[in-house]
């Protein structure tokens, strides 16, 4: 008895970063975050994103929810990548692969700390700040809170996005501010 492929829709978005591109599909990959993958190496513990780093230009990708961040680098365009992308996908996730190992997941808070504060940083950056940057393909999670200084990791296609200093500053810090008053920066490590 031969397994059928199931179909894959796929919708193509831009976002800000012009070195990202945003595979959504129609159906779950994660439960809830975002699994990074900055590099090949990285990529050991995910099926999809192994595969995907064999698509030449291909130089970083990001899980998420419902949709996957493809970042290229220098070499190659997006029009023979963007092929090679989407291929991939529609046979990986048509024939049901596995797309993270789950163990490979953090299940519990980011970042370093426990305190009131870092647990009200955590909470607007889940509540209100991922879920938007998550809207053009990326992700920021919690590294630390340190001397007035909140540390985010910025990844998919906030990583290296020529908008994301004003993200972070403009939008990020000045309501971590508002919100928090021992808040005086965010930076990004």
């Amino acid at each position: 008895m031969t397994q059928t492929a199931e179909r894959v829709d796929i919708s193509l978005e831009f976002t800000p970063n012009p070195n990202t591109l945003k595979y959504v599909v129609n159906r779950t990959l994660l439960e809830k975050g975002a699994a990074n993958y900055p590099n090949a190496a990285a990529a050991e513990k995910s099926p999809l994103a192994k595969r995907l780093f064999g698509v030449l230009g291909v130089t970083g990708v990001m899980i998420g929810k419902n949709f996957v961040t493809v970042t290229k680098g220098d070499q190659g365009d997006w029009e023979g990548l963007n092929r090679g992308v989407t291929d991939l996908l529609k046979e990986h996730l048509g024939a049901n692969l596995p797309v993270v190992d789950p163990d490979s997941l953090q299940t519990g808070p980011t970042g370093q700390g426990s305190g009131a504060i870092e647990d009200k940083i955590r909470a607007i950056l889940d509540a209100e700040i991922r879920p938007a940057v998550a809207m053009d393909g990326g992700d920021i999670t919690f590294e630390r809170f340190e001397n007035g200084v909140v540390y985010l990791y910025m990844q998919g296609s906030c990583s290296g996005c020529p908008s994301s200093t004003a993200t972070l500053k403009m939008g990020i810090e000045n309501r971590l501010k508002e919100a928090i008053p021992e808040v005086q920066e965010v930076v990004s490590v």
